[in-house]
């Protein structure tokens, strides 16, 4: 397999997970080819042509694509950040005799950074799902969806782009396909483990790798809002969407009947309105989850004989 072809697996890998309806996904598609018919002739070179077939603006092969997506690709270094720092390691063990065919990162950078707040809106399904209704859940994702524009605007999208460039190592990032893959296994896992507690809960995490891997750093699964001996009540998964939503949903989430919200990392704001609200949250743990997702799509890989080096924060665990 090549290495863009690689890439581009991973893409419809998570798009077979989207928690979406099919036919919103497609809108996405549809909406970014409407969109470049719009554009002036002289503005339609600098149009983002991955729009036409990845919904995920998060998500991009942001050097290297050209020069190298056509090499076979045996081994990939999959790290959850990456920055000039991971692209030296890559380097390095590349001259140390190490074979790394390109760089993955999971969180957004160099294409796919400035414009990630985008794939939140797909969070809006998400609650609607829950129970809460969809005009209430797309005027909520509105708001926070340009606070987190405005976040990441001024950033330096491309220091580890460059670096990369420089050192000729082509760069890709995977972020909402893996998310999608560990929002869907958690929410089934769920389903078939029909825990009553949050003590449940965190039981249920603990028989997963990735989680046990996690406790051993310091960072296990936490219960944030709630006991141990909390009934869970209705239980819903965050862990796609970009980042974390408006927290004004937990109001709406309670009006739901939601008893229990399970999430990779919740801000202190968010906290604060659960706990008024009554609804309990579980930290499930960021790299942990992170991890789960990646490995769902490094599983895919695997059965096309692709081997993944992990670092900066990702924990390999295979389930093929």
């Amino acid at each position: 397999m090549k290495i863009r072809e690689a890439y581009e697996l991973a893409i419809r890998t998570g798009m077979s997970a989207d928690p979406r309806p099919q036919d919103e996904v497609q809108k996405v598609l549809d909406d970014a080819k409407e969109a470049y018919d719009k554009l002036p002739d002289d503005r339609k070179d600098l149009f983002d042509g991955e729009r036409f077939w990845n919904p995920y603006a998060d998500s991009r092969f942001s050097w290297g694509s050209d020069e190298f997506g056509d090499m076979e690709a045996e081994r990939f270094m999959w790290g959850v950040d990456i920055g000039p720092a991971e692209v030296i390691l890559a380097d390095r063990l590349r001259e140390k005799g190490e074979p790394v065919d390109a760089i993955v990162a999971h969180h957004p950078i160099g294409t796919a950074r400035t414009c990630f707040p985008e794939v939140m809106w797909m969070q809006t399904d998400m609650y609607g799902e829950a129970g809460v209704p969809i005009n209430v859940a797309e005027g909520l994702m509105r708001t926070r969806m340009d606070e987190v524009l405005r976040g990441v605007m001024g950033s330096n999208y491309n220091q580890g782009v460059d670096a990369a460039r420089l050192l000729g190592i082509p760069l890709f990032n995977v972020h909402s396909p893996a998310d999608n893959m560990v929002q869907r296994y958690m929410t089934e896992m769920f389903e078939r483990a029909q825990p009553r507690t949050l003590g449940d809960i965190i039981d249920t995490l603990y028989t997963e790798p990735e989680f046990r891997e996690a406790a051993r750093y310091n960072s296990p699964p936490k219960i944030m809002v709630g006991s141990k001996g909390s009934r869970c009540g209705k239980v819903v998964c965050k862990m796609t969407g970009g980042t974390s939503g408006p927290k004004e949903i937990y109001e709406k989430f309670a009006q739901a009947g939601v008893g229990t919200v399970v999430g990779m990392h919740f801000p202190e704001s968010h906290i604060e309105e659960a706990k008024k609200n009554n609804v309990n949250i579980v930290i499930s743990g960021h790299m942990s989850s992170d991890s789960l997702g990646i490995n769902l799509i490094c599983d895919v890989w695997e059965r096309h004989g692709i081997d993944v080096l992990p670092c900066s924060g990702f924990m390999r665990y295979s389930r093929n």
